[in-house]
Order: structure tokens, then sequence, then C-alpha cells
């Protein structure tokens, strides 16, 4: 690991000790510039009641994909099934979708999330003790990217790694209170990975490739897996800051589970415009990262994404992130970059290979910076710095 990766460049703060210190006004280094801010308050009660109105409305709503009946068929992926169509529309025009009856059992799902709001709520000194560095990022966070003086985000968060086998975080890196965090972690990602299988068939035959082509080419049983529990304490400016940054996933998929209470994932649309996404009861929020978009020559295509934060609520999400075996180059599937307009662009393979490795440690770097680090691969070589 490159040397700017050994140490945070300044004293990290806790976000959430700043939200409980009673401060009016957050820190000149979580302002976002004027570009980047969410919808002002004098227009936040009007944005709220549109907000109400396009959410009752289908064409706004991001997709819900019902997985039940490919599950209960245990059947081979079908490219004119339901649920292969409904996947390729919603890649195709969202890059973001959610998924309903999808195999894990929501009592799990709301006990991981409730361990781990459990954790948020300890004693600083206590979570102090899981501090995480940019060396591996496990543990107890509270910025992403190593540049000093960078503008940072409004919120903390607890990193591990879960799959494959030989890569999981160490046990010194779980935390012990709650004591069932570790336990209900592990149950919980192995049901999710499990769910991220089937969408890697699913995706790879709606792209017109072989069921198992997406999971062999991100490197088989060697893909790995990785959580973070994210939390977002309130904050008296809302208006200045965000939670999360926008930007789109390095890896292949993302499933975040949520906060059942409080809204805060935006999504972008193509034109430009931050959609609040209202998640479904028991439902997983799934998008692809930039490595579809690379396997798919940019057919599919990694959206822009942020978390918006508010002063009365704080909000919880478990974010698993499923990636490409490290040391695996990708590049685009040689039928895809031989189809002629793929994407909406010239055939040829728009992105060098390039392994997942190299391009994670690049965002590490930098930190968030909406779609900049895929942009960059388009016909050059990764910069390194």
């Amino acid at each position: 690991m490159a040397d700017c990766m050994q140490e945070w460049p300044e004293p990290v703060m806790r976000v959430q000790a700043l939200a409980e210190s009673g401060l009016s006004a957050i820190p000149r280094c979580y302002v976002k510039p004027p570009c980047d801010r969410p919808v002002p308050p004098a227009a936040a009660a009007a944005e709220a009641h549109q907000l109400d109105r396009e959410l009752s409305s289908d064409d706004v709503c991001i997709p819900v994909v019902d997985l039940g009946e490919l599950l209960a068929n245990g059947a081979a992926v079908g490219l004119g099934s339901a649920v292969t169509k409904a996947v390729a529309a919603a890649c195709r025009e969202w890059g973001f979708f959610q998924v309903v009856n999808h195999g894990v059992r929501p009592e799990l799902m709301r006990a991981a999330r409730e361990a781990w709001r459990g954790f948020f709520r300890r004693p600083l000194a206590e979570k102090q003790r899981y501090a995480n560095s940019p060396r591996t990022y496990e543990g107890y966070g509270s910025r992403l990217g190593v540049q000093k003086g960078a503008v940072l985000d409004w919120g903390d968060y607890f990193f591990l790694h879960l799959a494959p086998e030989a890569a999981k975080s160490p046990a010194k890196f779980w935390p012990d209170n709650p004591g069932n965090c570790k336990e209900l972690s592990e149950e919980y990602g192995r049901s999710v990975v499990r769910l991220c299988e089937l969408l890697m068939r699913v995706l790879s035959v709606s792209l017109g490739l072989e069921e198992a082509h997406l999971q062999r080419a991100f490197g088989g049983a060697g893909c790995g897996a990785t959580l973070r529990a994210n939390y977002y304490p309130r904050c008296p400016q809302p208006d200045l800051t965000l939670g999360l940054s926008a930007h789109s996933d390095p890896g292949v998929l993302t499933v975040l589970l949520a906060d059942e209470h409080v809204r805060g994932l935006q999504v972008r649309r193509a034109a430009g415009e931050w959609v609040t996404v209202q998640p479904v009861r028991d439902a997983f929020i799934v998008n692809v990262g930039d490595q579809v978009q690379i396997l798919s020559n940019s057919l599919y295509k990694s959206v822009e994404h942020r978390v918006i934060v508010n002063a009365k609520e704080e909000r919880i999400s478990l974010a698993l992130f499923y990636n490409p075996k490290g040391d695996v180059p990708i590049s685009p599937a040689p039928e895809l970059a031989a189809a002629a307009g793929a994407g909406g662009g010239p055939a040829g393979a728009l992105y060098p290979p390039m392994t997942f490795d190299v391009y994670r440690l690049f965002i590490r770097k930098k930190g968030a910076k909406g779609k900049a680090q895929i942009e960059a691969l388009k016909g050059q070589v990764l910069p390194e710095d």
C-alpha cells in the first residue's frame, strides 16, 4: 500500500460526538460547495411536498423486482422471464432497483440492523478501540479518502470484510458489544452473498451472456463481500452538507438495507435531478457498480447516488458490497465489445483491462468523486495519483 495510505492526514473527528455536543453550526470542513449542497431550507417544504407527490407515481419510484417465483422454482434463469426483463429494464433506465421476496429472512435483516444501531449507541471511548486507518479501512471510521483538507461527510461507519474466508476481518476488528453483532453480521452476510450470486446469474442472462459469465469473470468463488454499517447523526445545518457525497460504487453490486423509518438515499437521474428513494418494507435496494459498467461495455451504467441528512432524526443503514477477486483483470465481455452501438457508443472495448485492487486504491486515495473514476478509465490507463 502506498505511503499516503498509512494514516489519516488530520486528526479524525467523530461526527456523532459533534452532533451530540449541542453545536448549532457545523464545522467548516463539513460545508459542501454550493453546487454540491442539497435543497436549501427555503425550498425544503416545497421539495418535500413535490417528493411525496412524485413518490406516488410509478414512473418516479425506482423499480421493484419480485424474486419469489425465481427462488421458488429453482430453475435456470431465462432470457424471456419476467424477472430477467425487469432487471434489464431497471439496469438500463435507473442502475438501481429494489428486490422483494429475495430469500433473506426479514427478522434477520431487522436484527442485523438493530445490532449495529446498538454499537453506535455505545460510549465513544468504547467505540474508539476499533478506530480504523486507511491501510485497510477495517473498523470504526469517520472519513473516506486521504486528501488533506478535503471536505468531509456528515457520517460515521464501521467497515468489515466478510468473504472470502481468507480475507475475512480478524476477530480484533469485530466489536464486543452488542454481543450478537458478529454472529448476526456473518449470518446476514452469507444470506446476502447468496442473493448477489443469484442476481449475477440474472444480470448475465439479461446481457445475453451465459448464466455463469459474470460470476466467472469476476473471480468465481474468490469474489469478495464487505459490510459497511453507516450511521448518519442529526445535523443542525443539513442544507450545507451531505451524509455521503455523490459517487458511484466501485465494485460489482451493492445491496443496501436502508433505515426502516428515515429516508436519506438519493439517486441521480440521467437529466441530473436527484430522486429520494422510498424503501419498500423488508426490501433490499440494489445498484450495479463500476465493474458491471466495465464488463457490460457501458450497456449497464453505475449511477451516482448520495445521502442527505436531517436535523431531527438519525439514520442507519447496512451496505454489503459484492466485489471482484482483487487480482483478476476486468474488461468488457468480448461479445458485448464486438456489438456495434453497445451502450450507445461505438463497437470495441471502451475500457482497458484493470484489476479491482488497482481501481480501489485509486478511489481510496481520492474519496467520493461522482463518476470521475470510471470516466477516467475510458480509452486510457487509470492515473496512479
